[in-house]
């Protein structure tokens, strides 16, 4: 049996500065984040900003958040989510202006497409991916 969705469900991007990652994340990749409201008991040191999803059954993909969390550090060397994009090269333009750091250029991943390795403004690492 095939899935209806790929395998991961939702994602959580954890900063420290919610309103410079904003500001990295919408300019990096070109759009716009929404507020999300706290889950149920989780009022205080909780933040999310919600990148765009469609949360239908059939739509590919996740959805996701940027969370600021007391207690929850971000970083490099955790888990790699990679953004689709229609070229990787693109969005990896803006890292530097946006106050990113691209670790690894747009490479070839072939069959598979591109890839370029960037770092937010939290120190997250992430990924490009795109088929062009």
């Amino acid at each position: 049996m095939t899935p209806k969705r790929n395998p991961v469900g939702w994602f959580e991007i954890y900063v420290s500065d919610m309103a410079r990652a904003r500001a990295f994340y919408e300019t990096v990749l070109g759009i716009q984040m929404q507020p999300m409201p706290n889950p149920d008991g989780m009022d205080g040191g909780f933040e999310m900003l919600m990148f765009p999803t469609n949360m239908e059954n059939d739509a590919p993909g996740c959805g996701g958040t940027l969370c600021r969390m007391d207690g929850f550090t971000p970083g490099a060397g955790g888990t790699l989510i990679y953004f689709s994009c229609q070229d990787c090269g693109v969005p990896a333009s803006r890292v530097a202006a946006a106050g990113g750091k691209v670790f690894k250029e747009k490479f070839s991943i072939a069959p598979y497409g591109f890839i370029a390795i960037i770092i937010d403004t939290e120190g997250n690492m992430i990924g490009l991916h795109s088929m062009e």
